[in-house]
């Protein structure tokens, strides 16, 4: 089983380049309320977690729990996430959080860790597991960097829900609509989705998503792996049948545990994972990061010249300062994902975007890698194939909740060299992405068409969507 392909990958740069400040003040206060509650977690088992240092965060976003673990309990180590632009964003945090230390940011993959063998105390990782398929490969890449007695937490993970329809995959709260609002308020909502409330977004931007996982499914996962292990389940109680069931299931159950109604009704589930062994006294050195770490194209050590860039002593694998962050990606899947200024590519965070826009687009707006320019009714631009074989085009862009207040979907309609080549019907604000098959050609004429527009109070502008990344993919 492929626990993760390239253009999944592709499609997580992409969103975490996006969400991690998309929206800033949304953002910044969802990542402190998760800082609450982790800093709680971790507090709570301290005792069977610690040492801390040196740990890894994987799949970090914008490292906002490292920046906790660094700050609020003194510990050394890593964020990672596969998204380079996200772990930039963490320097907006240190700044509005007035924090002092600070994590080594890199992009890595989370199947191909850049760290040497037994070299970490602790890795920990939130909302990320359910985004691979092969989950076991997963748990031994994490159990390899692993030091003896070392711990691995993750948490926010969902556990599979027994009392539900699974009619359909809802968007967040935010994006519901009235009636979805309704009875998720009153707790009715989760009997009727196929699975977690929000899967809706990142499955449309083309992250596969694995929520087949229930409570007996994640025990025997972890008792595969690791020797030992303490569990918090978070169940959803919210209106009175939720709650109910949640009573009734602590009372069958012969403990009187959340077992029961977590398997009725999901909910999340936090783990502290100890691998066998016993953890080494004294902590190695953080002043040379570099020696935790290991390349990831031929596995031989990294050293750090007098520029801070990483160099593999084996195959000469560089990875330059960049931002503050390194970009620890195998080498073949990195110029995938970070194409840079390409003739194929407009990618709004890029200066050399401009060349490639022909006619219809507004001033640049944005920061960091959310990026975007607003179209009216019409915008055309020219990509150039850099690659043969088949190739899809992809369009990343937003819907304003002000092009809805008619109560109309918002239409899109794409063509290339003059045919078309997709039309789409959005219901719902936020972000989207549009693939759409294309001729073989040298080269190609994008024509975006949009509706309806829509005005800004103290703008004489008139809008439809915006857009942040148009490109040529592999099919």
């Amino acid at each position: 089983m492929e626990s993760q392909a390239i253009s999944v990958k592709r499609a997580q740069v992409e969103f975490h380049n996006f969400a991690s400040l998309g929206e800033p003040e949304r953002a910044i206060d969802d990542y402190a309320q998760d800082n609450v509650k982790r800093g709680s977690l971790i507090r709570n088992h301290l005792a069977f977690a610690a040492p801390l240092s040196p740990f890894l965060e994987i799949g970090a976003n914008a490292g906002h729990t490292s920046y906790l673990l660094a700050n609020e309990f003194g510990a050394d180590g890593f964020a990672l996430d596969i998204s380079a632009d996200a772990l930039r964003h963490g320097m907006f945090l240190m700044d509005h959080w007035g924090l002092t230390r600070t994590p080594v940011r890199m992009a890595g993959d989370a199947m191909n860790l850049p760290f040497r063998d037994g070299s970490l105390r602790f890795v920990m990782t939130f909302q990320t597991l359910s985004q691979f398929m092969d989950l076991d490969a997963v748990f031994r890449e994490v159990k390899r960097v692993l030091a003896p007695g070392g711990v691995f937490l993750f948490g926010d993970e969902p556990i599979r829900r027994l009392l539900s329809l699974r009619l359909y995959r809802c968007p967040y709260y935010e994006k519901m609509k009235p009636w979805e609002r309704a009875l998720y308020d009153r707790g009715l909502l989760g009997f009727l989705v196929k699975d977690v409330i929000g899967a809706d977004q990142e499955e449309s931007f083309g992250i596969r998503q694995n929520h087949r996982m229930g409570l007996k499914d994640w025990q025997r996962l972890i008792e595969r792996h690791f020797a030992s292990k303490e569990y918090e389940i978070f169940l959803p109680q919210r209106g009175w049948l939720e709650s109910r069931i949640v009573s009734l299931g602590r009372a069958i159950d012969k403990h009187g545990s959340d077992w029961i109604p977590a398997r009725l009704l999901g909910g999340t589930l936090a783990a502290f994972c100890k691998k066998e062994g016993v953890a080494p006294a004294i902590a190695p050195s953080f002043d040379r990061f570099e020696s935790f770490l290991r390349c990831p194209d031929c596995s031989a050590a990294l050293g750090r010249d007098a520029l801070e860039t990483l160099v593999c002593a084996g195959c000469g694998y560089q990875a330059a300062n960049e931002g503050g962050v390194y970009n620890l990606i195998r080498s073949a899947e990195r110029t995938e994902l970070y194409p840079g200024d390409r003739a194929d590519l407009i990618d709004f965070t890029l200066p050399g975007h401009t060349s490639k826009l022909l006619d219809g687009w507004f001033d640049l707006e944005g920061v960091f890698g959310n990026k975007y320019r607003w179209i009216g009714e019409r915008a055309t631009a020219r990509l150039t194939r850099v690659k043969a074989g088949p190739q899809k085009l992809r369009i990343r862009g937003f819907a304003h909740e002000e092009a809805f207040k008619r109560g109309e979907p918002v239409r899109i309609r794409v063509g290339l060299n003059g045919h078309p080549a997709g039309d789409w019907t959005l219901d719902r604000s936020g972000l989207f992405v549009l693939e759409a098959d294309v001729p073989n050609a040298p080269s190609y004429t994008v024509e975006i068409a949009a509706s309806p527009l829509w005005t800004a109070a103290g703008d004489d502008r008139a809008f439809t969507v915006n857009l942040s990344m148009i490109r040529l993919v592999d099919v």
